[in-house]
């Protein structure tokens, strides 16, 4: 992980969730979601590739994702592109109610600041 230490927290109990929102929107190579979830998140959540593959490893073992070697849009090496299965997008919606229910929970707290 790099960027802000305090986030490494907010990031181990995130990532997972983080991912496989990234890919809702279709398939997407690893830099790809590393940019995708900074973008989305303002830099808040930042991460290297040394967190993300064994995220994306784990993920695709539990069947939640697929990926696919396809070639590359600028005339590169082949990219690995990572889809949601079903599953995976069942999980997406229940982590989503979860990660909601969570910050309705929080927010009496975080009005007192």
């Amino acid at each position: 992980m790099q960027g802000r230490e305090r986030d490494g927290n907010l990031l181990r109990g995130s990532l997972e969730f983080l991912l496989l929102a990234s890919l809702e929107g279709g398939a997407l190579y690893g830099l790809r979601i590393i940019q995708d979830v900074q973008n989305k998140t303002g830099g808040h959540f930042s991460f290297k590739e040394g967190t993300l593959y064994p995220a994306l490893h784990r993920l695709e073992k539990r069947g939640l994702i697929r990926a696919e070697v396809q070639p590359s849009d600028v005339g590169g090496p082949p990219r690995k592109y990572y889809h949601l299965t079903d599953s995976g997008v069942r999980e997406l919606h229940r982590q989503r109610d979860a990660q909601r229910a969570h910050a309705a929970a929080l927010r009496p707290f975080l009005e007192f600041a």
